[in-house]
C-alpha cells in the first residue's frame, strides 16, 4: 500500500513546480527593461502616495502575453479614466482662456490637444516609451515609440495621479506634460487639422458633414498603411493614406479641402 501512496505525492509535487517557476522567474527578468519610476516622477513634477498606480499606468496590454500572472493587469482601466480627466481639465482651461470662442472651435481645440499624436508629441521629451512594460515581441516591432502606445500611457498616467491625488493633481502633471505649448501652438496645431477645415467648408456650402471610409488596409500587421475616403453627400471626394485610421482620415481631408478650393475658384 504504501508504494502506490508514494506514487500521487510524487506527481502533485511535480505539477506544482512549473506555475511556480512561471510566477517567480521571468516577470523580475522583464522588469529591468524599464526605468525606474523615479526618474518619471521628476519628470512629471508629481510624487506617487501609491507607487503601484504609476506602474500599473505603464503595463501595455501586451506584457500579459508574456508575463500573463502579472499582478496589476493591463493600463486600460486607467486610461479610461484619464481620457475622462484629461477632457475635462482641458475642457475647463479652455473654457476659461477662450471666453469669446463659440462651442464648435472648442470642440475643436480639445479635439487637436487631446488626439493621439498631439500627446504622444507632447510626451517625447520626457522619453515615456522607455518607461513601458512591453512584450518581447512588441518592444521588437518598434513600441516603444509607437504613438498610440505613448498617448495611451499618458492618459492612464493622469487616470493614475487623480486616483492618487485628485483633479488638482491631474491638472498639475497635465500642465506638466503640456509643457511650454502655449494657446499660439495649439492654434497651430488646429491649423492643420484638414478634418476640421473639411467640416467647416462643406457645412458652410453644401450643408453637410463629411464622412470617412476605410477601404483598404496594406503592408505587414507592425506597419500597415490605412486607405481611406473622404465623403461628402453621396460624392467621394479624395483618398488618403496614413500609418492609422486618424492619419489616413487627415490625408484624405486635406485632398478634400484642396480640391473643393480649387473647384470654388474654376470660373463658372
Amino acid at each position: 500500500m504504501s508504494e502506490p501512496s508514494r506514487r500521487p505525492r510524487t506527481q502533485v509535487s511535480g505539477s506544482k513546480q512549473p506555475p511556480a517557476v512561471r510566477q517567480v522567474h521571468p516577470a523580475p527578468a522583464m522588469l529591468q527593461t524599464t526605468k525606474p519610476h523615479a526618474g518619471l516622477e521628476e519628470k512629471l513634477g508629481y510624487s506617487f502616495q501609491d507607487s503601484e498606480l504609476l506602474r500599473n499606468a505603464l503595463v501595455h496590454k501586451s506584457y500579459l502575453h508574456d508575463v500573463p500572472d502579472f499582478y496589476l493587469g493591463s493600463n486600460e482601466r486607467l486610461e479610461f479614466l484619464g481620457d475622462a480627466v484629461l477632457g475635462l481639465i482641458v475642457s475647463a482651461q479652455l473654457y476659461r482662456s477662450h471666453p469669446n470662442i463659440a462651442e464648435g472651435e472648442l470642440t475643436a481645440l480639445r479635439g487637436a490637444l487631446v488626439r493621439k499624436s498631439t500627446l504622444a508629441e507632447l510626451a517625447e521629451p520626457m522619453g515615456l516609451g522607455e518607461y513601458l512594460y512591453l512584450s518581447r515581441g512588441e518592444e521588437a516591432a518598434g513600441g516603444r515609440t509607437r504613438d498610440s502606445n505613448i498617448a495611451r500611457a499618458v492618459e492612464a498616467i493622469l487616470g493614475a495621479v487623480y486616483m492618487d491625488g485628485g483633479l488638482a493633481a491631474a491638472t498639475q502633471v497635465w500642465q506638466q506634460i503640456r509643457g511650454a505649448q502655449g494657446d499660439e501652438a495649439l492654434l497651430d496645431v488646429l491649423r492643420t487639422d484638414y478634418k476640421s477645415q473639411l467640416q467647416q467648408l462643406t457645412q458652410a456650402s453644401l450643408k453637410v458633414t463629411p464622412a470617412y471610409r476605410l477601404v483598404d488596409t496594406t503592408g505587414p500587421e507592425h506597419a500597415k498603411e490605412f486607405h481611406v475616403e473622404a465623403i461628402v453627400g453621396e460624392r467621394t471626394l479624395a483618398r488618403g493614406a496614413g500609418r492609422n485610421k486618424q492619419a489616413a482620415e487627415q490625408d484624405a481631408a486635406k485632398a478634400a479641402v484642396q480640391k473643393l478650393l480649387e473647384e470654388s475658384e474654376e470660373p463658372e
